[in-house]
Protein backbone atom coordinates (compact mmCIF):
# COMPACT_ATOMS: atom_id res chain seq x y z
CA UNK A 1 0.00 0.00 0.00
CA UNK A 2 1.47 3.09 -1.17
CA UNK A 3 1.30 6.65 1.48
CA UNK A 4 0.76 8.94 -1.79
CA UNK A 5 -2.93 9.65 -1.57
CA UNK A 6 -4.43 10.78 -4.71
CA UNK A 7 -7.60 12.34 -2.98
CA UNK A 8 -8.52 13.94 0.65
CA UNK A 9 -11.77 14.94 1.71
CA UNK A 10 -11.89 17.35 5.25
CA UNK A 11 -14.94 17.38 6.81
CA UNK A 12 -16.50 18.66 9.58
CA UNK A 13 -16.76 15.94 12.14
CA UNK A 14 -20.37 14.34 11.59
CA UNK A 15 -20.82 14.29 15.57
CA UNK A 16 -21.89 17.76 14.53
CA UNK A 17 -25.60 15.75 13.04
CA UNK A 18 -25.96 14.22 16.32
CA UNK A 19 -26.05 17.67 18.53
CA UNK A 20 -28.26 19.34 16.07
CA UNK A 21 -30.54 16.03 16.50
CA UNK A 22 -30.43 16.85 20.31
CA UNK A 23 -31.18 19.86 19.73
CA UNK A 24 -34.28 19.48 17.96
CA UNK A 25 -35.39 16.96 20.91
CA UNK A 26 -34.68 19.44 23.46
CA UNK A 27 -36.66 22.09 21.65
CA UNK A 28 -40.00 19.98 20.98
CA UNK A 29 -41.79 21.23 23.82
CA UNK A 30 -41.34 25.08 22.56
CA UNK A 31 -42.29 23.84 19.25
CA UNK A 32 -45.50 21.99 20.47
CA UNK A 33 -46.54 25.20 22.91
CA UNK A 34 -46.22 27.90 20.93
CA UNK A 35 -48.12 28.73 17.48
CA UNK A 36 -45.33 29.15 15.66
CA UNK A 37 -42.78 27.16 17.32
CA UNK A 38 -42.31 24.51 14.43
CA UNK A 39 -39.74 27.21 13.32
CA UNK A 40 -37.62 26.23 15.98
CA UNK A 41 -36.48 22.92 14.07
CA UNK A 42 -35.28 25.44 11.17
CA UNK A 43 -32.30 25.65 13.68
CA UNK A 44 -30.92 22.10 13.79
CA UNK A 45 -32.20 21.50 10.22
CA UNK A 46 -29.84 24.30 8.90
CA UNK A 47 -26.77 22.96 11.34
CA UNK A 48 -27.23 19.55 9.60
CA UNK A 49 -27.16 21.34 6.20
CA UNK A 50 -23.98 22.92 7.36
CA UNK A 51 -22.48 19.98 8.22
CA UNK A 52 -23.39 17.63 5.77
CA UNK A 53 -21.91 20.37 2.98
CA UNK A 54 -19.19 22.14 4.15
CA UNK A 55 -15.75 19.90 3.27
CA UNK A 56 -12.22 21.04 1.61
CA UNK A 57 -11.67 17.86 -1.06
CA UNK A 58 -7.84 17.66 -2.55
CA UNK A 59 -6.82 15.89 -5.27
CA UNK A 60 -4.01 15.94 -7.95
CA UNK A 61 -5.78 18.79 -9.69
CA UNK A 62 -5.86 21.27 -6.65
CA UNK A 63 -8.56 22.08 -3.88
CA UNK A 64 -12.33 22.78 -3.74
CA UNK A 65 -13.61 24.62 -0.65
CA UNK A 66 -17.60 24.12 -0.15
CA UNK A 67 -18.84 26.35 2.21
CA UNK A 68 -22.69 26.56 3.29
CA UNK A 69 -23.56 28.95 0.26
CA UNK A 70 -20.96 27.94 -2.71
CA UNK A 71 -17.84 26.77 -3.17
CA UNK A 72 -14.16 27.84 -4.27
CA UNK A 73 -12.14 26.21 -6.83
CA UNK A 74 -8.01 26.68 -6.18
CA UNK A 75 -5.67 24.95 -8.87
CA UNK A 76 -2.64 24.05 -7.55
CA UNK A 77 -0.93 26.23 -9.71
CA UNK A 78 -2.74 29.29 -8.45
CA UNK A 79 -1.42 28.76 -5.07
CA UNK A 80 1.07 31.29 -3.38
CA UNK A 81 1.10 30.16 -0.12
CA UNK A 82 -0.80 28.60 3.37
CA UNK A 83 -1.86 31.14 5.93
CA UNK A 84 -2.22 29.41 9.24
CA UNK A 85 -5.01 31.61 10.93
CA UNK A 86 -5.85 31.50 15.24
CA UNK A 87 -6.89 28.45 16.25
CA UNK A 88 -5.57 26.37 13.68
CA UNK A 89 -7.43 27.57 10.65
CA UNK A 90 -5.69 27.15 7.47
CA UNK A 91 -6.47 29.72 4.31
CA UNK A 92 -5.16 29.64 0.84
CA UNK A 93 -3.52 32.48 -0.49
CA UNK A 94 -3.51 32.86 -4.16
CA UNK A 95 -1.39 34.51 -6.73
CA UNK A 96 -3.66 38.01 -6.94
CA UNK A 97 -3.23 38.02 -2.78
CA UNK A 98 -6.96 36.68 -2.28
CA UNK A 99 -7.33 34.26 0.59
CA UNK A 100 -10.11 31.60 0.74
CA UNK A 101 -10.55 29.42 4.06
CA UNK A 102 -10.30 25.96 3.88
CA UNK A 103 -13.46 24.12 5.73
CA UNK A 104 -12.30 21.33 8.11
CA UNK A 105 -8.43 22.17 7.51
CA UNK A 106 -6.21 21.88 10.21
CA UNK A 107 -2.72 22.69 10.65
CA UNK A 108 -1.91 18.81 11.16
CA UNK A 109 -3.65 18.07 8.02
CA UNK A 110 -0.70 20.22 6.21
CA UNK A 111 1.59 17.28 5.30
CA UNK A 112 -1.62 15.36 3.74
CA UNK A 113 -2.21 18.41 1.66
CA UNK A 114 1.60 18.02 1.05
CA UNK A 115 1.22 14.67 -0.57
CA UNK A 116 -1.78 15.14 -2.50
CA UNK A 117 -0.30 18.20 -4.11
CA UNK A 118 2.81 16.55 -4.76
CA UNK A 119 5.26 18.33 -3.07
CA UNK A 120 3.58 22.03 -4.30
CA UNK A 121 2.26 22.55 -0.51
CA UNK A 122 5.49 22.22 1.37
CA UNK A 123 5.00 19.48 4.00
CA UNK A 124 6.52 21.22 7.34
CA UNK A 125 6.63 18.19 9.62
CA UNK A 126 9.46 16.85 6.68
CA UNK A 127 13.11 16.78 8.04
CA UNK A 128 14.94 19.32 7.11
CA UNK A 129 18.76 18.00 5.33
CA UNK A 130 21.12 20.62 5.26
CA UNK A 131 23.60 20.25 2.05
CA UNK A 132 26.25 21.93 4.59
CA UNK A 133 26.33 19.76 6.97
CA UNK A 134 29.79 17.35 7.54
CA UNK A 135 29.22 14.41 8.28
CA UNK A 136 30.11 13.59 12.11
CA UNK A 137 34.46 12.71 12.66
CA UNK A 138 34.79 9.86 14.73
CA UNK A 139 36.33 9.70 17.89
CA UNK A 140 39.90 7.64 18.19
CA UNK A 141 38.07 5.06 20.27
CA UNK A 142 34.99 4.42 17.76
CA UNK A 143 37.68 3.66 14.76
CA UNK A 144 39.29 1.25 17.13
CA UNK A 145 36.23 -0.23 17.79
CA UNK A 146 35.13 -0.57 13.69
CA UNK A 147 39.13 -2.03 13.35
CA UNK A 148 38.71 -4.92 16.07
CA UNK A 149 35.33 -4.88 17.10
CA UNK A 150 36.42 -4.17 20.32
CA UNK A 151 36.58 -0.93 22.37
CA UNK A 152 39.60 0.84 22.52
CA UNK A 153 41.09 -0.29 26.01
CA UNK A 154 41.00 -4.37 24.68
CA UNK A 155 42.36 -3.51 21.42
CA UNK A 156 45.98 -3.90 21.53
Amino acid sequence: MSDQYERVVFRVPAVGILAALLLAACATPIAVTLRYGWLVYLVPLVIIVFVMRTRTVADGNGMVARTFFGRTVVPWDALRSLRVQEKSWVKAVLDGGREVTLPAVRTGSIPLLSQVSGGIVPDPSAPVEDPAAEPAETSAEEEAVEETGKPAENAE
